[in-house]
């Protein structure tokens, strides 16, 4: 249970599903309710389906490359890091596109929105050190509690409004950096231990 929750706050942090609100009501307004549904639910199977993937493949991935896990954690550190700190920085959380509402769901929203290189990199990462079913469990909840968020919210934006859904962005994306540098740190050491063991 404790490896559950070591990994389902790091990925609700890089889920992010209060910061991606004001870009979805912005994709989907005027939207009717069906296609709404039909949208959220393209968006969450995109997203679980994608994560999965690359969760079982990763690895594989990167020893046919002859990475390390530590080499990753300190790449994926530095990559959440920028992240988050663009988030941080950024006045917006995105840019408004104009998009096909037939493909909405499964591109910008389920990738690279729901399912972007924070959530496959702390996916990975978390995997290596807590295991595959606590990582996937964690990963699938996350992806189905935005897939909530979405479908409510008009209530939720409602209650937050436009500065409240900004400034709980604001505090997730630091959030995310600071477990960026905790996965920078822990990497360096791997890499030190190692260099100093041989």
């Amino acid at each position: 249970m404790k490896s559950f929750w070591l990994c389902f706050v790091p990925l609700f942090v890089a889920v992010d599903a209060v910061g991606i609100l004001p870009l979805f009501m912005s994709l989907t307004e005027g939207l009717e309710t069906r296609k709404l549904r039909r949208i959220i639910s393209q968006s969450v199977i995109t997203a679980i389906a994608v994560a999965l993937v690359f969760l079982v493949l990763g690895k594989a991935l990167m020893d046919l490359l002859g990475i390390t896990i530590a080499d990753f954690m300190v790449a994926g550190g530095i990559l959440l890091f920028v992240i988050s700190l663009n988030d941080v920085l950024a006045t917006e959380k995105a840019q408004q596109h104009t998009v096909d509402p037939d493909s909405l769901g499964a591109v910008p929203l389920g990738v690279p929105l729901i399912s972007g290189p924070a959530v496959l990199t702390t996916t990975l990462l978390l995997s290596n050190s807590y295991g595959f079913v606590p990582t996937a469990t964690a990963l699938i909840l996350n992806i189905l509690l935005a897939g909530g968020v979405f479908f409510s919210s008009r209530i939720i934006y409602r209650f937050l409004g436009k500065t409240g859904a900004k400034t709980i962005s604001k505090i997730t994306s630091l959030l995310l950096a600071a477990i960026a540098v905790m996965i920078i740190r822990r990497g360096l050491f791997i890499i030190l231990d190692l260099e100093i063991a041989g």
